[in-house]
């Protein structure tokens, strides 16, 4: 007859003591006052732009931003109703946002179903193709804008939206397979034998394994290539003319007035405000994506 032990008693967690926490409090302090300090700093622009789009002219070039918390009253929200009535404006944020979805979703796309090949399919020189695609991240843009500016005019899509979506996805694809590869090879290998041994091909462990776990690497991705893709000035400045998003209709704006900061200001920060809203929508997937393939 065998009898059953008792399972070992357990213990209560000790309580943090007062001192203990103190310390852990006064250790962390310096980091955080810096990290305040300069968060403060980077967001000191961003403030100063928003206060001076809701002044008038006159009031942000005599005054200054910053007289705007000792009266309140100069605000005024008459320069974003303007932009909003101003054609140039208007289209170019549409031209923009088709831009940078078209310029973020193709690259992810082709990037992702490159970097599930380069991760997990054997095909013959598949090392030395990926070694050529992480060289590519090398590349300027600069150098490339003379011959795709002469290409796109030979084939007749110079000046238009799917050519500054084509360059993006080109320069972009580098890095996205770069990243997603990373992140995909540090996917169980017997999450892939598993689906196979039950008889899914490859592209359905693909779009049903692969993608859904790779999604915090393809999300930073999306924030990252879109970004990049919504600032971009000097590439749509070489291979558009009519074709002009936010970035080169408010580039256009000083040029040609110079000082209407009532125009530039408020253009500005939308231009800034929706590329701002989305990462922090994303931030959360930030952190596992940058550290795509760091661990096994």
């Amino acid at each position: 007859m065998t009898t059953a032990t008792a399972p070992a008693p357990t213990t209560a967690p000790e309580r943090e003591g007062f001192g203990a926490r103190a310390v852990r409090i006064l250790t962390k302090a310096p980091v955080q006052v810096v990290l305040i300090v300069i968060g403060l700093i980077w967001l000191v622009p961003t403030i100063g732009l928003f206060m001076t789009s809701l002044l008038t002219a006159e009031d942000a070039s005599d005054n200054g931003w910053w007289r705007i918390f000792a009266k309140p009253s100069l605000a005024t929200l008459d320069n974003y109703r303007d932009i909003f009535n101003n054609d140039d404006i208007t289209s170019s944020l549409v031209t923009t946002v088709v831009i940078a979805v078209g310029g973020t979703v193709l690259p992810i796309a082709a990037g992702a179903a490159a970097a599930y090949a380069f991760a997990w399919l054997d095909f013959p020189g598949r090392d030395w193709i990926f070694v050529l695609v992480i060289a590519l991240l090398v590349v300027p843009v600069q150098m490339a804008l003379i011959p795709m500016f002469s290409f796109y005019n030979d084939i007749g899509i110079f000046d238009t939206e799917i050519s500054l979506i084509l360059f993006h996805t080109a320069f972009g694809l580098p890095f996205a397979i770069f990243l997603l590869r990373n992140f995909f090879i540090g996917i169980p290998k017997e999450l892939l034998e598993a689906a196979r041994l039950d008889g899914a091909s490859e592209w359905r462990i693909f779009t049903r394994v692969i993608l859904p776990l790779g999604l915090p690497a393809i999300a930073a991705l999306a924030v990252f290539q879109f970004i990049w893709t919504w600032n971009d000035l000097i590439v749509a400045l070489t291979l558009a003319r009519e074709t002009q998003p936010i970035t080169v209709a408010i580039f256009s704006q000083l040029r040609q007035f110079g000082s209407n900061i009532d125009i530039i200001a408020p253009a500005s920060f939308v231009s800034l405000v929706i590329p701002l809203a989305l990462f922090f929508a994303f931030q959360r997937f930030f952190v596992q994506g940058l550290l795509a393939g760091a661990v096994k």
